[in-house]
């Protein structure tokens, strides 16, 4: 069975090098006359880092301070609600970003996300931590719509990164998601200190949300410096235009091969000026078209690309990109869906009557810096199948009954030592940030260079999805903790200054 869809001409070139062997995509890599730009001193890789930090250290500034959260809220699941607003809003942000992609501008998308996530916590900071001109009862509401918007923003800033490193050479994807790990490595560090050197919760906490801002308009102004490089303009400009706007003689031509039924890419190099299979005589292509099913489609030339694609046409483009990602899309989804289960919600449950508050810190500190680790493992080259990365990530789901049994039964855990939760958050956060960054990465070059930007929105949307199907079954292990919380914890909240309950 073959199909395709010609939204597109072909180029006249290529009809008359006889390339109509139904199930072959053919196109031109882009040419260019200047010499290929190098990242020296790696100052691009470390601003796609600082990215990474960017839009996931306002979500991590409102979620690691609490011990704050848990004194200002005792005895509500404000960290729950927080996590579970975030990924709802943030699965809308990442579906409607996929969907206006070819609308509107990268850039442009990324600057309003930067725009979004400083807003709500120059407001929280200022105007509910520092002044708290809100009641209890409205500064909870507030925080929430506070997360939420930051959600929007940041997501929509996620999203849009992940498909602009996909116009990048591929080690630039690592150094985002590492980058994300790093801003929760430097959010947990920061809350550590704030809380060290100051004794005073509500001045520790306002020094805390101020570093956050800085670091967040740091990365927004980075950004605007980066995107103007030679190097990045060099391949943004490359991978949009994808054939070269003059049909002489210049450049190198592939093929990609794309096997359906076996989920199986190939890229074919051919070299200028390299004969093609005469018409009606049996080359590469007729081989090629009896041995499974293909997908066809035609590269559309710039000047055509600039109208804006039917609906018909882009849910065809991401329905050819799914085929060929749909096990990395998988395996991240597992992945993150494994994680969200457990973190935050359930692992800032865990409490110690020797410890106290710092338990939850430490375990998530331990975390978030495991996660760390496991991203910068993510850039060793291994060419993992999509299939065993499916398997492997699917294998963590052993982390939800060790975490539950570290809060479960009531009052005397089977995991009661403090060392567990540390152990199991470590291993967690290793296995995250491996399984979490390696489908991301390998994704982007299952499809041709056209496709990544929206490959890179995609692999994000299953993300999303994942992060969503975690946060709701984390609702499901709250209720397996909201009544056990060490009795020396919960007589230290009731005797404090503010009231119990909701």
């Amino acid at each position: 069975m073959s199909f395709s869809f010609d939204s597109y001409q072909l180029e006249e070139d290529e009809l008359q090098r006889g390339s109509q062997a139904k199930g072959v995509l053919t196109f031109m890599e882009p040419v260019s006359e200047e010499p290929e730009p190098q990242d020296r001193y790696h100052g691009i890789y470390f601003a796609m880092l600082l990215a990474g930090v960017g839009f996931l250290l306002p979500y991590n500034s409102f979620i690691t301070d609490v011990d704050y959260l848990h004194h200002k809220y005792p005895g509500t699941s404000i960290v729950f609600d927080m996590s579970l607003t975030y990924i709802l809003v943030a699965l809308v942000a990442v579906i409607l970003n996929n969907a206006l992609v070819e609308l509107l501008s990268l850039h442009t998308r990324i600057s309003v996300g930067y725009l979004f996530a400083l807003g709500p916590l120059l407001f929280v900071s200022i105007c509910d931590v520092w002044l708290e001109l809100f009641s209890r009862r409205q500064a909870y509401a507030i925080n929430l719509v506070a997360v939420g918007v930051v959600a929007f923003g940041c997501t929509v800033q996620q999203s849009s990164f992940y498909g602009y490193t996909g116009l990048l050479p591929k080690r630039y994807t690592q150094g985002v998601m590492t980058g994300e790990s790093t801003a929760g490595v430097i959010i947990s560090l920061s809350r550590i200190f704030t809380k060290l050197l100051l004794s005073d919760e509500k001045e520790n906490t306002v020094i805390f949300f101020f570093i956050s801002i800085g670091m967040e308009l740091t990365c927004f102004i980075l950004h605007l410096l980066v995107k103007r490089t030679r190097f990045v303009r060099y391949y943004t400009d490359c991978s949009r235009k994808g054939l070269p706007e003059s049909r002489g003689a210049a450049g190198t031509g592939y093929r990609v091969h794309h096997d359906v039924t076996s989920e199986d890419v190939r890229f074919e190099n051919r070299e200028q000026g390299q004969p093609s299979s005469p018409r009606g005589s049996p080359g590469p292509e007729a081989e090629l078209a009896g041995s499974g099913t293909y997908v066809r489609f035609d590269v559309p030339r710039p000047k055509i690309k600039r109208s804006w694609p039917s609906f018909r046409d882009m849910l065809l483009y991401r329905y050819v990109v799914s085929r060929l990602i749909w096990a990395y899309m998988l395996s991240i989804a597992m992945t993150y869906f494994i994680t969200l289960c457990l973190f935050p919600g359930l692992e800032s449950e865990i409490h110690n009557c020797t410890l106290g508050e710092w338990l939850p810190i430490l375990i998530m500190a331990i975390f978030n810096l495991s996660d760390f680790v496991g991203k910068i493992l993510a850039a060793l080259p291994y060419d993992w199948r999509g299939t065993h990365l499916l398997v492997y990530s699917c294998l963590r789901v052993v982390f939800i009954p060790l975490f539950i049994m570290c809060v479960y039964p009531n009052g005397q855990p089977t995991f009661g030592h403090p060392a567990w939760p540390c152990i199991f958050s470590l291993l967690m956060g290793i296995t995250n940030g491996y399984f979490g960054s390696v489908p991301m990465i390998l994704a982007a070059g299952k499809v041709s260079p056209e496709q990544r930007e929206l490959a890179g929105n995609t692999m994000t949307v299953s993300y999303m999805t994942g992060l969503t199907l975690g946060s709701a079954v984390a609702y499901f292990a709250y209720s397996l903790t909201s009544t056990s919380h060490s009795t020396c914890f919960y007589t230290e909240t009731s005797n404090g200054s503010f009231t119990s309950g909701y």
